[in-house]
């Protein structure tokens, strides 16, 4: 008999987060890849059920499952696909996976003591209650283990995938810039820091379009655009289409990403697919991702931003390293991905009980 897998898929029910990509993408890939070797269940969300019409079965996820799940203990393999999951890892009694994808919390300033601490020992229950954990970058590895040095021997690094979008044929987007223009995508939230780009919208035409849902952020990032008198090149387009961000990727003169705090970046790579020069902070997990084929603030100054841009673009065109740019990017891709999480699900289901 086929051993049975639940995996968990929280983030479905809405398009406005990284998690929601990572889940869509893996389950597509992991269903596809698959062939008959265990029997797949998404534990879903009721409006989300057609995201997969090809799973073996489902699980609806509601708010009892918190206290009680034992009617559904029938599994061999539970994976909480991130560490936030609604389902609790010591409601489950089968073999654990758990995917971390950040440990951003610890690299955030604006935490209490208390929520701080709080953070730290929920996480590491869950650690604890599973038998191996997967993180998507070395960085967050190495922030797991500073913190949960038990961990070590049970973690495991998958790098994310990223999918390759498309222009769709004659597809303008709702906002169309009428100028050349720079491009960022991301939760509007402190940690992505884009506040700290309209600085680089000084001695040049350029305008910078802003995606992502719309929050109370949104005023330090134009305060910051008053101050620089570029008020009328800053774009805040709230949340996009795929087919908008696709022609966003493709027609910006550069991606810039100045983040304090990422597990990963999907957005570095899905503009580096295009062959765009990207720009990157050197915090956390973004060198780790960009590598040698991006160019990256030291700092946050204004000067040294619009510096390492203007020798960034000049350094592209001079050498041409599109091309090298999409090589480094062909290395995230979701069939590989998949393939190490079928693998380690065969692992642990191994593993001496």
């Amino acid at each position: 008999m086929k051993p049975s897998i639940l995996i968990t898929f929280d983030s479905l029910k809405r398009a406005t987060s990284g998690m929601f990509f990572f889940e869509r993408s893996l389950g597509d890939e992991l269903i596809k890849q698959n062939n008959n070797r265990f029997t797949l269940y998404g534990y879903i969300n009721s409006k989300a059920l057609h995201t997969f019409p090809k799973i073996d079965g489902t699980v609806l996820i509601s708010l009892l499952h918190k206290v009680f799940f034992s009617k559904y203990n029938k599994f061999d393999l539970v994976h909480f696909t991130n560490q936030y999951c609604k389902l609790k890892p010591n409601k489950v009694k089968a073999k654990k996976v758990l995917t971390i994808h950040d440990m951003n919390a610890v690299h955030e300033k604006n935490r209490s003591a208390h929520r701080y601490d709080k953070y730290l020992k929920r996480l590491g229950g869950y650690i604890d209650a599973c038998d191996r954990v997967v993180t998507i970058s070395n960085f967050v590895a190495n922030d797991i283990v500073q913190h949960y040095p038990q961990a070590a021997g049970k973690l495991t690094v998958i790098y994310n995938g990223a999918d390759k979008l498309t222009v769709a044929d004659n597809h303008v987007p709702e906002y169309k810039p009428p100028r050349k223009f720079l491009f960022t995508i991301g939760s509007l939230s402190a940690k992505k820091n884009f506040h700290v780009l309209p600085a680089l919208l000084q001695h040049n035409d350029y305008e910078i379009i802003i995606a992502g849902k719309i929050t109370a952020y949104q005023e330090k990032i134009l305060e910051e655009a008053a101050k620089h008198n570029c008020a009328d090149r800053v774009t805040l387009t709230g949340l996009i289409s795929d087919d908008d961000k696709a022609w966003y990727y493709k027609n910006c003169e550069a991606f810039v990403f100045p983040s304090i705090a990422e597990g990963f970046g999907l957005p570095v790579i899905e503009a580096m697919h295009f062959g765009k020069p990207v720009f990157l902070s050197k915090l956390t997990s973004l060198p780790e991702v960009g590598g040698d084929a991006a160019w990256y603030f030291d700092t946050f100054e204004p000067g040294h931003m619009q510096q390492v841009l203007l020798a960034g673009l000049a350094d592209y065109y001079q050498h041409n390293r599109s091309q090298a740019i999409m090589k480094h990017a062909d290395k995230f891709n979701w069939d590989n991905t998949a393939k190490q999480y079928l693998n380690l699900y065969n692992a642990c289901l191994t593993d001496a009980k």
